[in-house]
Parts: structure tokens; sequence; C-alpha cells
């Protein structure tokens, strides 16, 4: 029993005492210090990356457009492309494709059923 009180004492004096607030402080300030080190290299690899990964998806949307180019070239050059340069335009989005006799069939239908008759 006299044991538990003299620790009791003991840690009493010590929460009391400035020295170990200030060792607690200054643990937690070094501890946070380095946390934030840390983010701080991990925050400069990520920037280093989005530039990276920037640069490249530039360089293949380069890529792309010149094949791109290339095969609107070829398909308007050519007497008999293996793929029309107006199939081209519509793969790549660039021609609206003509529509489907099912989209004309419901738009005639909905065009008849919105007319009302007073």
């Amino acid at each position: 029993m006299e044991v538990a009180k003299k620790l009791v004492g003991l840690a009493t004096r010590a929460v009391n005492s400035n020295v170990v607030v200030d060792v607690c402080l200054v643990g937690s300030f070094s501890v946070l210090g380095i946390r934030s080190l840390n983010q701080q290299k991990d925050i400069e690899a990520l920037e280093a990356q989005k530039e990276s990964l920037t640069k490249t998806n530039k360089a293949m949307k380069k890529t792309i457009w010149d094949s791109k180019q290339q095969l609107y070239a070829e398909a308007a050059a050519s007497d008999s492309p293996l793929v029309p340069l107006a199939n081209l335009k519509a793969i790549y989005g660039e021609a609206p494709s003509p529509p489907t006799v099912d989209a004309a069939k419901q738009g005639s239908k909905s065009a008849a059923s919105s007319i009302i008759i007073a």
C-alpha cells in the first residue's frame, strides 16, 4: 500500500512539474514536424509524377491526332480506300451518323402522340 502511495505521489509531482509538461510538448512538436516533412516529401513526389503523366498524356494525344490525320489523308488520297473517309469521320465522331430506321419510327410515333386535338 505504501508503494502505491509513493507511486501516486511521484505521478502527481510529475504532472505538476513544468519540466515534464515541456518535455511532452517538445516531443509532440518533434513528432508533428517529422510527420510534416514526410508529407511534404510525398507531395513533391506526387507533383513530379503528375508533371510526368501530363507530359506523357500530351504526347499520346499528339500521336493519336497525327495517326488520325494520316488515316484521313490516306483515305482522301486513295481511289478505293479500305475504310472510306465518311466512315472514318463517323468512327471518330466528327460526322453525324445516319439515323437508324427504329429511331425514325420512334420519332414519328412520339410526334403523333404529342399532338392533342381539342
